[in-house]
């Protein structure tokens, strides 16, 4: 089994030799590494302040990388977590052209500028407001599925991590997702991120994960871990989900 989405101190994660252990320990074949990177102005993203600066540091990166591929069996992908927007798509396609990684994860993070997990902000909002974020997060990742920039989107439903959000995703969003999947080279992850925390469940869930397959689209996995003890316990999580929901898998790079 491939985990294709992990992080490192090159973004928000754990330092890579402690990742590469614990894939060696999870009994994982290989391991992505996929550090966010964002490559927005500054001021309209989390760059400055969290330090998403991959696109200065990947050449360093995968120079570390290379030299941990000597001491393990573990196959090492050099892999990317983009944000993306619509608007920046010129931006972005430039970027993962010259830094020519293994494959990309896109996300999207941010709702009209506000990140998804900001709980507090979107609380605060009527429920008509609520439900529009939640259409607003549909239509950006269909532009993201529709781009085809990316082989792998992330956490599709991750909305559902957000209490002020949970349950607004519709079966019609579902459905008009799926067919986004189906025409485009882009596949879904089955992302653990959450699994073992309060949410409590993968994403997607099951219900929009039945939909997907429903459509004939197929996914890769991704603890989303950015501690090597979340890797290891996850991919126990990983294991068991995808024989139980009978999920067909997608190697990469093809």
């Amino acid at each position: 089994m491939f985990d294709y989405h992990v992080h490192t101190t090159y973004s928000d994660g754990s330092f890579l030799p402690q990742i590469i252990d614990a894939a060696e320990r999870a009994g994982l074949d290989g391991v992505g590494f996929a550090d966010h990177c964002n490559v927005f102005d500054a001021d309209q993203s989390y760059r400055e302040t969290m330090g998403f600066n991959l696109d200065l540091t990947y050449e360093r990166r995968r120079r570390a990388i290379d030299r941990a591929r000597d001491g393990t069996d573990l196959r090492l992908f050099d892999a990317v977590e983009m944000d993306y927007h619509a608007d920046r798509e010129a931006t972005i396609e430039s970027f993962l052209e010259d830094a020519d990684f293994e494959y990309a994860i896109g996300s999207v993070h941010a709702i009209e500028g506000v990140n998804v997990h900001n709980e507090p902000y979107f609380a605060d909002l009527p429920q008509a407001d609520r439900e529009a974020a939640v259409e607003t997060y549909v239509e950006h990742l269909l532009s993201l599925i529709d781009s085809e920039l990316f082989e792998i989107a992330a956490h599709v439903d991750l909305v559902e991590r957000n209490g002020a959000l949970r349950g607004l995703l519709t079966e019609d969003h579902y459905r008009r997702i799926a067919e986004a999947f189906a025409d485009s080279r882009t596949v879904p992850e089955i992302n653990a991120g959450r699994v073992l925390d309060a949410y409590g469940e993968f994403h997607p869930s099951e219900p929009f994960a039945k939909t997907l397959l429903d459509a004939g689209v197929s996914f890769t996995i991704g603890s989303d871990a950015h501690a090597p003890d979340s890797l290891i316990d996850c991919s126990d999580e990983l294991r068991e989900v995808r024989e139980e929901w009978n999920l067909p898998i997608v190697e990469l790079p093809p």
